[in-house]
């Protein structure tokens, strides 16, 4: 690839997120009386990163991707101190909207799976809209 150019966006495309399952990434942080597991909350949001670094490199200049649907099943639970791995695959491309299959592990165990939905924005734009401004050209 020359200087300058950018990768296409491609089916099979991969990325991945680790990390050590934190006590604040547990149920136990919202409820003591819970036990010190890991949440579904941080487990998807380990998986939108995944897909958000599968596809950053293609994006054009400017442009995000933003989850919008999320369908994943939460199978196993880990400890607070687990290392967990998220990892992502562009499975569909639809014009601006992109279908990732997603799996997270701990070990050799598999914790949950899955269908993450993102579609391509502007950023300006979405910042915009998220906060009630009007985007700058």
């Amino acid at each position: 690839m020359t200087q300058g150019a950018r990768a296409k966006i491609e089916l099979g495309m991969e990325g991945f997120c680790e990390r050590i399952v934190s006590q604040e990434w547990t149920l136990s942080h919202v409820d003591p009386s819970w036990p010190a597991v890991f949440t579904t909350p941080a487990m998807i949001a380990m998986m939108e990163i995944a897909c958000s670094h599968a596809i950053k490199p293609a994006l054009p200049p400017g442009s995000i991707t933003v989850g919008v649907r999320i369908e994943v099943d939460h199978i196993r639970p880990v400890p607070a101190g687990a290392t967990v791995i998220a990892v992502s695959r562009l499975a569909e491309i639809n014009g601006r909207r992109l279908i990732f299959e997603v799996e997270a592990r701990s070990g050799e165990q598999l914790i949950g799976r899955g269908r993450v939905f993102h579609v391509i924005v502007e950023h300006a734009r979405f910042v915009a809209n998220a906060t009630g401004m009007p985007a700058s050209n």
